[in-house]
């Protein structure tokens, strides 16, 4: 009998999945690790780096290639859903990609025709699900999303809650930390910022609104955890979990803290309020959230702001 444990990771070119993918190669040798990217062919320094690890294009729109995973890779014990459409103006232009993306319908109906509660559900969602009227949210708050991102999260929740039986829905903050083996092309905050505020003029940052960043090795330590709890306990899981950082900050506050560890001036970093630039979509003011049950779950605090910045940085030459 096959005792190994098989896990794919959806969405695995991303930021997210790429990080996870490292991580469970190197500390999981009793796993059978999958991945499934939207373009044709994945990127080749990623496949260079993850031996041993199956690839599947699978449009998760449509569910078209999961029936190629089913033969070539057989059910899951644990599927990791990273894939999205994540920029939130991207969304309020597209409305319908966004929520045929996000909601992950094709995913669920594939599990579900396994017809068996053998499969755990990890399913990456938002801290953009929250009003962000105040401060520190916990998971039982009403979903107010302000955003067609945040709808199609809190869709893609009630949709799983409702149909699968066992699932984990990790409402993230922004990840942030070190780049990726295959660059993402999308910027991360940390990068970006240090790459801003090394050129010496002065840029615009916001003092208004608040979240709660969790650095990458957080995210994928709780999603390891999770796997790891499932694959020995097997009994019935259905969680909502606050996915943050210990540390509700600004823009203008994640800037200065950069800014502290390289040396650059806090005269760079000019102040403005977040209804001083349209940006094309509504964005919630306040969406830090109180962390109690990750905290607990994980038996430990999550790195400081102050440390995950400096820890990305240190993977970064400076200018």
């Amino acid at each position: 009998m096959d005792n190994r444990r098989r896990i794919l990771v959806v969405g695995g070119t991303g930021y997210l999945g790429q990080h996870l993918l490292q991580y469970l190669l190197s500390t999981s040798s009793s796993l059978d690790i999958a991945f499934t990217h939207h373009r044709p062919i994945p990127p080749q320094e990623l496949l260079d780096a993850l031996p041993c690890v199956k690839s599947f294009q699978v449009d998760v729109r449509t569910g078209e290639g999961f029936s190629v995973v089913s033969a070539s890779f057989g059910q899951p014990d644990i599927v990791v859903n990273c894939a999205a459409m994540s920029v939130p103006r991207a969304c309020e232009m597209d409305p319908d990609t966004a929520m045929a993306t996000n909601q992950p319908s094709s995913l669920v109906k594939w599990l579900l025709d396994f017809r068996n509660d053998n499969s755990l559900l990890i399913h990456l969602s938002t801290d953009q699900v929250y009003e962000g009227v105040k401060s520190f949210y916990k998971e039982e708050d009403e979903t107010i999303p302000v955003n067609i991102y945040g709808k199609s999260k809190v869709a893609a929740e009630k949709l799983i809650s409702e149909t699968f039986q066992n699932y984990v829905i990790l409402r993230s903050s922004i990840i942030y930390g070190p780049q990726t083996l295959s660059p993402v092309a999308r910027s991360l905050p940390i990068q970006w910022m240090d790459n801003v505020l090394s050129q010496g003029k002065e840029v615009d940052f916001f003092y208004d609104e608040y979240r709660c960043p969790i650095y990458v090795k957080d995210m994928v330590h709780t999603i390891s955890s999770l796997t790891n709890t499932w694959i020995s306990d097997r009994k019935k899981m259905q969680l909502v979990i606050n996915a943050g950082g210990p540390d509700r900050v600004s823009r203008v506050e994640m800037a200065k803290s950069v800014a502290l560890h390289r040396g650059y001036s806090f005269s760079l970093i000019k102040s403005v309020s977040a209804s001083s630039v349209n940006r094309g979509v509504l964005s919630p003011a306040d969406i830090s959230m109180d962390i109690t049950r990750l905290v607990e779950f994980l038996g430990t605090n999550p790195t400081s702001f102050h440390d995950g910045v400096k820890a990305t940085l240190e993977t970064i030459p400076s200018s």
